[in-house]
């Protein structure tokens, strides 16, 4: 049997977010791969200014924040994997 390539049963986890060209982020995760996104998908975060988005806190390598955003965002929102998310919003 040929094994299967890739990152295939492998649970994302967030090591490091930065800002590598205007108007992207990036999402570096521990496997080693790096996603970069347009921030426009991300509005709550391209309000932030440069200070605001250097105060980030990764959440337990699944979700991220900052000091001055309201909202947590989770990997699957920037995987594009909604199936597997799992935020319930409170009643």
């Amino acid at each position: 049997m040929i094994p299967i390539e890739g990152f295939d049963k492998v649970i994302p986890q967030i090591k490091k977010i930065h800002f590598p060209l205007r108007g992207k982020m990036g999402v570096v995760l521990s496997d080693g791969r790096e996603i970069i996104c347009p921030l426009q998908k991300f509005p709550s975060i391209k309000k932030l200014n440069q200070q605001q988005r250097k105060q980030i806190q990764i959440i337990d390598g699944i979700g991220f924040t900052f000091i001055d955003c309201d909202e947590v965002f989770h990997i699957q929102q920037v995987l594009g994997d909604f199936k597997n998310y799992k935020y319930n919003s409170p009643a």
